[in-house]
């Protein structure tokens, strides 16, 4: 492995029973990050518990990072996570995620300098989904299994993994970006200052830093066959402020913007 440190960032709002099962799937990692962070945009108390319990069970620190709950402020919350991060690369995912237990192991052995990552997703149906919150009990689906959508994206393959990111010339397709599986080095976040804040409700956050990024000159690249992750299924987001955030977009694209004022230097 490589000789950097790394905070594996986790966000969540609400969702204990999805967050267990995540956290299940965390301690099952074949290699550990050197933290672990709950990016919490204000949950209630049973979140709050269950960290502590969680934290308890880690092998690395865990540090939970809360935010009073006034509407969907993911930008802000990963900011003040990031801000508290001691690791210089960042792995973030969601709440809802299970992880491949290599998961952690293929963005070490993928970071590269002056290099930001996006991973993809499986989905796992409504069913499947409940069953593994009722049961409490963290499985690793299988790339056959029934209740699996994109199922190519579950494949794990090291050969094909390496393949396909170093055949890669470095990507400007900011637009297909997924925020539950990316990483980052510390420092290259620091210099655009982070998620832009503006950006409130569901939607588009995640495309504008990466706009972000390659506007500064950082490669993006797209592991496949590694980083495997599976959504857990639930009922999508209200996007009120789709078309809010997609001008705020546009005008990152527009102007070439790399950094903004509302980021994560307001939280140190």
């Amino acid at each position: 492995m490589k000789a950097f440190s790394s905070s594996l960032v986790i966000s969540t709002y609400n969702r204990p029973d999805m967050l267990r099962i995540c956290f299940q799937g965390v301690l099952a990692q074949s290699v550990q990050p050197d933290e672990i962070i709950i990016a919490d945009d204000g949950s209630g108390p049973a979140t709050k518990q269950l960290v502590e319990e969680f934290t308890a069970k880690s092998p690395v620190p865990v540090l939970h990072v809360w935010q009073p709950d006034e509407g969907f402020q993911l930008a802000a919350i990963r900011n003040k996570s990031f801000a508290k991060a001691s690791g210089d690369y960042i792995i973030q995912t969601d709440g809802d995620i299970i992880l491949h237990k290599h998961f952690v192991k293929d963005h070490i052995r993928m970071a590269e300098k002056n290099t930001f990552i996006s991973g993809a997703r499986s989905l796992l149906d409504d069913g499947y989904s409940k069953a593994m919150i009722q049961k409490m009990e963290y499985s690793q689906p299988s790339f056959f299994s029934t209740h699996l959508g994109k199922r190519f994206n579950a494949f794990r393959n090291i050969l094909l993994m390496y393949f396909n990111y170093f055949i890669q010339r470095g990507s400007k397709q900011y637009r297909y970006v997924l925020g539950a599986n990316m990483a980052f080095w510390k420092s290259d976040l620091v210099k655009v200052n982070g998620y832009n804040e503006e950006f409130k409700g569901w939607g588009k956050e995640d495309n504008d830093l990466a706009a972000r990024l390659c506007n500064a000159g950082i490669k993006l690249r797209f592991i496949k066959f590694g980083a495997v992750t599976f959504h857990l299924y639930h009922t999508e987001a209200t996007r009120g402020n789709l078309t809010t955030n997609e001008n705020l977009l546009q005008q990152t694209v527009d102007n070439k913007i790399t950094f903004v004022s509302t980021g994560i230097s307001s939280h140190y």
